[in-house]
């Protein structure tokens, strides 16, 4: 509906495209602690800060399991949490499209379960292809989240995963821009 009042953008070298477009980091570093320094110092230091809130609670620890199936009661939820949060939405996937795609794909997915005290409070679900990880749906419990800064808590790990496994790229979806600007992500 936006059309006619956009056109002028059209008109003026600007393209229109069919979709949001992914942001892709690329991982051409040691460690994380050599892509954190490549930011700016404000990020750095507003980064460190966060990852210090989130360590000085109960430890988090990180799986990575291929098949999401046993795991799909206590991460759906986190993922439902997201995607009802979220004020722009895109398709609702259900527990059986994570669990089809876990049996399908084993040598592409991914699934990444942090957990507090034994508890899942964030989930991610990303597919590796050639030298990329694609980080395409996210969950989080919300009752921790924003206290423990678990996006940018899992963010770190799925970056330092990735470095470590050799992947040359890190892409994620749409959504969310601002803060993978500042990350060093750009559009693909």
């Amino acid at each position: 509906k936006y059309r006619g009042a956009l056109s002028s953008f059209s008109n003026n070298g600007y393209a229109r495209v069919p979709s949001m477009p992914m942001t892709r980091l690329q991982l051409n570093y040691r460690d994380f602690e050599e892509y954190l320094n490549t930011l700016g110092k404000a990020t750095r230091k507003n980064l460190r800060r966060k990852f210090r809130k989130a360590e000085s609670a109960a430890p988090i620890d990180m799986e990575v399991v291929n098949d999401i199936t046993p795991y799909i009661d206590e991460v759906y939820p986190l993922y439902r949490q997201v995607h009802d949060r979220s004020s722009f939405k895109f398709e609702r996937l259900t527990k059986q499209y994570f669990c089809d795609l876990g049996r399908r794909m084993p040598e592409r997915a991914r699934f990444f379960i942090w957990r507090q005290q034994g508890k899942a409070v964030a989930f991610s679900l990303c597919l590796a292809h050639g030298a990329t990880l694609y980080d395409e749906y996210l969950g989080l419990d919300y009752d921790v989240a924003l206290d423990l800064h678990l996006y940018f808590y899992t963010l770190r790990d799925l970056i330092r995963w990735a470095i470590a496994k050799g992947f040359t790229s890190y892409c994620s979806s749409p959504l969310n821009y601002d803060p993978k600007l500042h990350l060093g992500c750009d559009l693909m």
